[in-house]
């Protein structure tokens, strides 16, 4: 590409650029379907809600996927890293108060982030020590940890917490929400790390040849291990904004999310093959996402129909690229000059 579109392409990037595109075309149809009613105080702050807890999600995801994998445990250590937080915090000694009481408090946040921690370490041990496949390794500590979380609360809900927690879900600085801050103080620090650091280029080679990577001498197990304990520990953040949202915990909280992380990933241009994909694109498909649900919502349409809706649009994305990769060869050489012969001519033997 040439000219004005050429420069645009090379600083936005073209899954990007063609992500800002459908953003605008959904924003102009709901727009005349809804009015003033979608950038409106109520539409502003359901998309502000919802958006941080299934972002940081989605961002734990994302790690995951640069790297050929694929972490199903992620909502299940957000809840049990949640459920950690909130046990302690429901048992403050009451002789506590003061600066005693809050670093109390920010003991809990530590302890609920080394017990999901500690389910990364699960997760990479099994899969970059003992090459079991991401699939089976992250369902059977999906399924462990959420057993573990339901059998020790009983399926019951932790609630009650401090004002100073509280407010991480549901306080604003500056006319900001608390939630969206601590969603761009993940997103942007993550999106440095994958994209301008030594270990965001080797996560992203290792997901598209890893023998090739642990042929040249990095030791790629180790540099898995590190993937999956920070999908845990992002995770946990995003199980703190929920508890925090709800005022309580529970081990079914954001059951629905799952699939929704994996949907946004792969809308946001992160290749479910591994080794490709930015933090940008990811942001951009979360809009989009929380845009529909938002609009379906002000329109009293169905949730099923907002599923449906996103699925239509990953459908529509997947096919654009399949045909792009299926003919853009073909393009390109049509594209190239031909080239001319010699004047002498050639000569067969």
């Amino acid at each position: 590409m040439t000219g004005f579109a050429g420069v645009l392409v090379r600083l936005i990037g073209e899954t990007n650029l063609r992500l800002l595109g459908l953003l605008a075309i959904l924003t102009i149809v709901f727009g005349s379907l809804v009015g003033n009613r979608l950038f409106g105080e109520l539409g502003l702050r359901s998309m502000a809600s919802q958006l941080p807890e299934l972002g940081l999600l989605s961002l734990a995801m994302m790690v995951a996927l640069l790297s050929a994998g694929l972490d199903l445990s992620v909502i299940a250590t957000a809840n049990l890293s949640a459920l950690t937080v909130a046990f302690i915090l429901t048992n403050v000694p009451a002789t506590l108060s003061g600066p005693v009481a809050g670093w109390w408090q920010v003991g809990a946040v530590i302890a609920g982030i080394l017990v999901a921690a500690l389910v990364g370490l699960l997760n990479g041990t099994l899969i970059a020590y003992l090459r079991v496949s991401p699939i089976l390794a992250t369902l059977g500590t999906m399924t462990l940890v959420k057993g573990l979380a339901i059998g020790l609360t009983h399926g019951g809900v932790v609630s009650g917490f401090p004002p100073a927690i509280v407010f991480l879900g549901n306080g604003s600085m500056l006319g900001v929400p608390m939630p969206i801050i601590i969603f761009a103080a993940v997103a942007l620090p993550l999106g440095i790390l994958l994209s301008r650091t030594p270990f965001g280029i080797i996560v992203a080679l290792a997901g598209s040849n890893e023998r090739a990577v642990r042929y040249s001498g990095i030791d790629t197990r180790r540099i898995l291990l590190f993937v999956y304990l920070l999908c845990s520990a992002i995770a946990s953040l995003a199980g703190l904004v929920m508890m925090a949202r709800f005022n309580s915990a529970n081990a079914a909280y954001g059951d629905s999310y799952l699939l929704v992380t994996i949907l946004a990933c792969v809308l946001g241009g992160i290749s479910p093959m591994g080794g490709f994909g930015k933090v940008s694109g990811l942001v951009i498909a979360l809009i989009i996402l929380q845009l529909i649900s938002t609009a379906c919502v002000l329109l009293n349409l169905s949730q099923f129909l907002t599923l449906s809706l996103w699925g239509g649009i990953l459908i529509v994305v997947a096919l654009g690229d399949a045909i792009k990769s299926r003919f853009a060869p073909v393009l390109l050489a049509r594209r190239r000059p031909q080239s001319r012969p010699s004047a002498q001519g050639s000569r067969s033997i």
